[in-house]
């Protein structure tokens, strides 16, 4: 297990050699235990309401935007839209909001989206353990929960207001999810917050404890790096492709077996780049809007974050089996979640 002052040196060595050590290191354990695979998933934002103020979202409540919440047909439309992509695998979003989404709400979506999806995860408000085993009893398969940064001072400097300011809450919500039955969970944090090497290391601890008191789950990380929303900064984000290339070889070191994601927040140029070292698991063809797929033109749009990587579906399938990779668009059929 690295220490902290071991990703210190990684991240800061400027020694072109060790740099290469690293990534071929991590290249090999990737092939060794993925082989040339990569997951593919969609993500389907939900409802944009938000009562958490976070200093670096697009969605935060102080910041003045159209706020929607797709209904039941809404939610039907869109699912179908990206089902008729080929897309198997739904990632579910909220924003910070018990009121306008509540469990029922959620719920709702979940039961539409088993119609068209093996499987579906959530990343919504952190909620209770015996609330989490009702949507796992439903059909949702996982849950994405980033703690955003590990230094608590930062994570008071950016969460001014709303349940999110609860950091113990939000730290042991991967703990509930497990022990309400999800069979994957993925954790991270969000790069540009605070200091990369001490919130990897203390990232790298918590999923190491996690591990341990739940080892029946498979889990994944995410390093999600700031980005512009509407072209405007909310917050700057410092790590550059050579450092975040050198995260995720840190991570998959660490922990061979785990996927690590990527988003569209990446540009195609790095998402290709990163396949090759340590990503098992992308997402294709996203939109961060509520009702971005089919309902909203672009210029009405109200999107989380910016999409980087505008490639189609199509175009990314396309790419992967050029690239020698088999693309996984369900690793599981569907069975009844009890």
């Amino acid at each position: 297990m690295f220490t902290l002052q071991d990703i210190k040196n990684a991240l800061n060595t400027e020694d072109p050699q060790k740099t290469e050590h690293l990534a071929r290191q991590a290249a090999h354990l990737t092939r060794q235990y993925f082989g040339r695979t990569i997951a593919l998933y969609t993500p389907l934002y939900i409802s944009n309401y938000c009562s958490s103020h976070c200093t670096y979202c697009g969605f935060n409540s102080h910041h003045t935007i159209a706020r929607k919440k797709l209904s039941a047909q809404e939610i039907r439309q869109e699912a179908k839209i990206i089902a008729d992509m080929g897309i198997e695998d739904i990632l579910l979003l909220t924003g910070e909001s018990y009121e306008s989404a509540p469990l029922s709400y959620i719920i709702e979506a979940v039961q539409i989206c088993k119609d068209f999806f093996p499987h579906i995860g959530l990343e919504i408000y952190p909620v209770e353990e015996n609330e989490y085993r009702e949507l796992f009893c439903t059909g949702a398969d996982s849950v994405t929960v980033y703690q955003e940064t590990y230094n608590r001072r930062r994570y008071r400097e950016v969460h001014l207001a709303g349940k999110k300011q609860d950091y113990d809450f939000r730290y042991h919500t991967p703990e509930r999810a497990a022990k309400a039955g999800m069979r994957r969970i993925s954790m991270g944090i969000l790069l540009g917050l605070s200091d990369p090497a001490e919130d990897i290391f203390a990232l790298f601890e918590h999923l190491r404890s996690m591990e341990k008191r739940y080892p029946g789950v498979e889990y994944s990380l995410s390093f999600p790096r700031l980005r512009k929303i509407k072209g405007r900064d909310f917050a700057l984000c410092t790590v550059d492709d050579i450092t975040f290339t050198k995260i995720i070889c840190l991570a998959r070191i660490a922990f061979p077996r785990i996927g690590i994601n990527l988003s569209t927040r990446e540009d195609a140029g790095f998402r290709n780049h990163a396949i090759e070292l340590g990503v098992t698991r992308i997402s294709a063809a996203s939109n961060t809007a509520v009702g971005g797929y089919s309902l909203e033109t672009p210029q009405e749009q109200e999107p989380q974050f910016d999409i980087a990587d505008q490639r189609s579906f199509e175009d990314i399938m396309k790419t992967l089996k050029h690239k020698n990779f088999d693309p996984v668009l369900t690793d599981w059929r569907r069975i009844d979640n009890t």
